[in-house]
């Protein structure tokens, strides 16, 4: 079920708008390959279309200078790239506006507290956006809204690691805990008043809004080697961002003398945790929505308590 607060009527006093963007592919490949001709040279030599990367590249352009303009409401303006919110400080004062895909709107909001969240889709010709219900040109009339408390905000879900020594991290669709390259992950898994030691490829904690992402294509998997050995499809679990609960999978256990796999995927409760104990020496690694860089060190002597975090994300839809 979908529950709709006005939860900017309890907010006064915005100050400053920050504008979160992302680089875009060609962006990142001029980057890469120090100018443009080298980096259609890449792209090219390689079979691919430039072109793609250049009308993509125009359509966010084109966007961010809309968002700009309708964002000048008379506050200030910060604009700062995806790669600096690890490390960027947002203050209650902020009005907070992402422009990008989904995984923007899951890079900024566990970074963002309590403020409410302006997601827009750059270029809805190319991506879906379930998580970016605004078009730039709708910006400005967005944070009008959540100014004077006209707007509808969802509360999402986040989850949440901590660490023994107190060190948490968030995540707006899921975790990651294991190995930090491709090597297997080690460690002891309890959960429902069971416990195992496990070597895996990791083991992944999803949100109700992560429940479309990462996760789905685990049952993906499942349900093709299901099929395969004559067994029943699995369907994706789905569950609503606003679910407090978790879903979990371990991916790819392995079966030996010391490792078991008789947790490999559940449900945990609101009041419920999930919790490992790392058995890697080195290289063991927690993060969350696909920013490898911005990891929690997990190795031998580490515990970890995953649940449903006790903040929310708070993704203004209109």
């Amino acid at each position: 079920m979908r529950e709709f607060v006005h939860g900017a009527k309890r907010r006064a006093g915005f100050e400053k708008v920050v504008l979160v963007t992302r680089k875009t592919r060609l962006a990142e490949l001029v980057e890469r390959f120090n100018t443009l001709a080298q980096a259609k040279f890449y792209i090219e030599h390689a079979g691919g279309n430039f072109k793609e990367y250049q009308l993509e590249d125009e359509a966010y352009r084109q966007s961010a200078d809309v968002v700009r303009r309708s964002i000048e409401l008379g506050l200030k303006v910060q604009e700062i790239d995806r790669g600096l919110l690890p490390t960027f400080t947002f203050l209650p004062e902020d009005l907070v506006v992402t422009l990008g895909q989904d995984g923007l709107v899951a890079n900024t909001a566990k970074y963002v507290g309590k403020q409410p969240l302006v997601a827009v889709n750059p270029d809805p010709e190319r991506f879906d956006g379930i998580l970016l219900p605004f078009l730039p040109g709708q910006t400005g009339r967005a944070l009008e809204e959540v100014i004077s408390g006209e707007c509808r905000i969802r509360s999402v879900t986040l989850a949440e690691a901590r660490l023994h020594d107190g060190q948490r991290l968030l995540a707006f669709n899921d975790l990651f805990l294991g190995a930090q390259t491709h090597v297997s992950a080690r460690y002891r898994i309890r959960w429902a008043k069971s416990e195992e030691p496990q070597s895996s490829s990791g083991v992944l904690v999803s949100t109700g809004a992560g429940s479309t992402g990462w996760v789905s294509s685990v049952f993906n998997m499942a349900s093709g080697v299901a099929a395969l050995a004559g067994g029943h499809t699995v369907k994706p679990m789905r569950l609503d961002w606003e679910d407090r609960r978790l879903l979990f999978v371990v991916r790819e256990p392995f079966v030996s003398r010391h490792s078991k796999a008789g947790i490999v995927a559940g449900i945990v409760e609101p009041q419920q945790a999930l919790e490992l104990d790392s058995l890697m020496p080195s290289g063991g690694v927690i993060f969350s929505d696909g920013v490898e860089a911005d990891f929690l060190q997990f190795n031998s002597g580490s515990s970890v308590i995953v649940r449903a975090a006790a903040e929310t994300a708070q993704l203004v839809v209109g």
